[in-house]
């Protein structure tokens, strides 16, 4: 059954001033995904997420939530969960008086606000620490208790700003864990930001990618990964080798390797460093290197390469007894199905 959009971004703009922050951005977001916001310091996630919230108004464009045009509705209209990154919490109030707060600004009964506190503090395993203030929490603690708060209420939608960025990376990776399983038993819909790669496609069903305002492209983790729609989403998900093409005949540039015509007048094939591997003999596609370094990572190893056109390429090798020095001749492979022209 095909999911219902809720929210829908029509040729959504933003400025401030002379800046541009968003230029006519459009996606929608289906009712219960997790859409990551995803790309680098300045790119307009966070914007588009205020927007979204009702945080701010849009310079051009419409907000639509379940058919309906929210682009005027202030924040309160709207009951949507937020997440800050800086937590947000009450620090004179305990961490069951801050899950209850939007609770009591609903009015509901005290009982319906005991029951639901309840669930909450058990569901983000706070259990015993009720009555502590956030000073007396760790990080990752106050962040479970900020999300217990937005979760509350049931909103429908869950606004999540770079949550983790000041957690350490074990704790990130346990909140991530946390935040993943919440999603499944809730439903609810997330629209989460963030600039770490690795996050963003460990947690999401999609991921609309931003840079200087614009919306890159959006699709699952796995279609932005592998089949990137130009060179910027292609080198911000992770590590790609990029070698030179000859546009007019869809040759690598420098070498006779024929590749499929389906890329001819592009710049650039990109594979990514896993998708290659040493050549064996029987390989259709062979490229000589040389090896520049051979940094070791414990199971694995990373091999600086370097084309005969000075073009840097690196592949990941499970270490073995083979002695390869700085200046080995090598050659490469890949398979035609593991590369794309940017």
């Amino acid at each position: 059954m095909a999911s219902t959009t809720q929210i829908e971004v029509c040729s959504i703009g933003k400025k401030y001033g002379k800046f541009k922050a968003l230029g006519d951005i459009n996606l929608g977001i289906a009712e219960g995904e997790f859409l990551s916001l995803l790309g680098p310091s300045g790119s307009g996630k966070t914007t588009l997420l205020t927007l979204i919230g009702g945080y701010d108004a849009p310079s051009s464009g419409r907000l639509l939530f379940d058919g309906q045009d929210m682009t005027n509705w202030p924040a309160k209209q709207r009951g949507f969960g937020m997440v800050f990154q800086g937590y947000a919490l009450f620090p004179h109030l305990t961490v069951a008086e801050n899950i209850a707060f939007p609770l009591k600004v609903q009015k509901r009964s005290k009982a319906q606000i005991a029951d639901r506190v309840a669930q909450m503090v058990e569901m983000v395993g706070l259990s015993g620490h009720e009555a502590k203030k956030p000073t007396a929490l760790s990080g990752g603690q106050q962040q479970r208790v900020a999300l217990a708060r937005a979760l509350a209420y049931e909103p429908k939608v869950l606004l999540l700003d770079e949550p983790f960025s000041a957690l350490d990376k074990n704790l990130r990776g346990q909140m991530q864990e946390e935040l993943r399983r919440l999603h499944r038993d809730l439903g609810t819909t997330f629209v989460f930001v963030t600039h770490d790669q690795e996050e963003a496609l460990a947690l999401s069903t999609h991921i609309a990618i931003f840079n200087h305002g614009e919306l890159q492209q959006i699709g699952t983790p796995e279609e932005v990964y592998e089949r990137p729609a130009n060179r910027f989403t292609a080198e911000f998900l992770g590590d790609i080798n990029l070698l030179s093409l000859d546009g007019s005949t869809g040759c690598l540039a420098e070498t006779a390797i024929e590749l499929p015509k389906t890329i001819a007048g592009q710049s650039h094939l990109a594979i990514r460093p896993e998708h290659m591997r040493l050549a064996a003999d029987d390989d259709a596609i062979q490229l000589p290197v040389r090896l520049r370094d051979r940094v070791y990572l414990g199971s694995k190893s990373r091999l600086l390469l370097e084309t005969s056109g000075g073009e840097e390429l690196m592949l990941y090798l499970d270490n073995d007894p083979t002695d390869m020095r700085p200046g080995s001749e090598l050659r490469v492979a890949w398979d035609a199905r593991d590369s794309f022209a940017v």
